[in-house]
């Protein structure tokens, strides 16, 4: 009995699913001006029935797709920084991770920027990731603090300097009409960062160690 119970709500998750992965393809090809439930229908092979039983209007899909895309980036960082001991290393990870991961999904990218200046609930779901990612960097800033490898400093303002420098850095790459490698910036990015909280000079000049830069896909085209 408690198996034929979960099953409407396994069905339930996995309508839901299908409805974001055919509206991601809907939306990276059309825009969200430009894109209809129409056209997400199609993508997903599912009825427009189908698709208000879960989402009541366009803006629903969206933000439900730019909550689930920011959960999976921000599950891509702590799985790519588990195995780091050092805190300021989680900093350097996690910032090359986020470099990574956009510079493979330019269009994604370009999405969810656009839209972060479209609506005042567009922007609350933006905001919320900005918080998400300043927070991480602000734990590895602490427990640099903590393991004295750091000066004493406000975290919390660092933290969300961090990761508006990051933010520029991909809006500016995004808007460029000949995008160079995302990646080419993080050497520059790393050094500034590093330098604004007290790592020591040899660190910095040392580079970052091998493991820390997964190699970077091909830029779509």
């Amino acid at each position: 009995m408690r198996r034929q119970r979960s099953q409407p709500a396994d069905h339930g998750r996995a309508s839901r699913e299908t409805i974001l992965d055919g509206a991601f393809q809907a939306f990276t090809k059309g825009g969200y001006r430009d894109t209809a439930i129409d056209d997400i229908a199609a993508a997903a092979e599912i009825s427009k029935g189908g698709i208000y039983f879960h989402f009541p209007t366009k803006e629903a899909i969206f933000r439900e797709l730019m909550r689930t895309t920011a959960d999976k980036l921000v599950g891509k960082v702590e799985a790519a920084v588990a195995s780091e001991p050092d805190p300021i290393r989680k900093a350097e990870v996690a910032l090359a991770t986020v470099l990574e991961v956009f510079a493979g999904h330019r269009t994604m990218a370009r999405l969810f920027f656009e839209a972060g200046s479209g609506g005042r609930g567009f922007q609350a779901e933006t905001n919320a990731l900005h918080e998400r990612f300043a927070c991480l960097i602000q734990s590895y800033l602490d427990e640099a603090i903590s393991q004295s490898t750091i000066p004493p400093i406000d975290t919390r303002v660092t933290s969300v300097v961090w990761f508006g420098a990051l933010d520029e850095v991909v809006a500016r790459w995004l808007q460029a009409e000949r995008p160079g490698r995302l990646e080419d910036a993080y050497p520059t990015l790393r050094a500034l960062l590093l330098r604004s909280v007290g790592v020591a000079a040899e660190t910095i000049a040392a580079g970052p160690a091998p493991a820390s830069l997964a190699t970077f896909p091909e830029q779509p085209k």
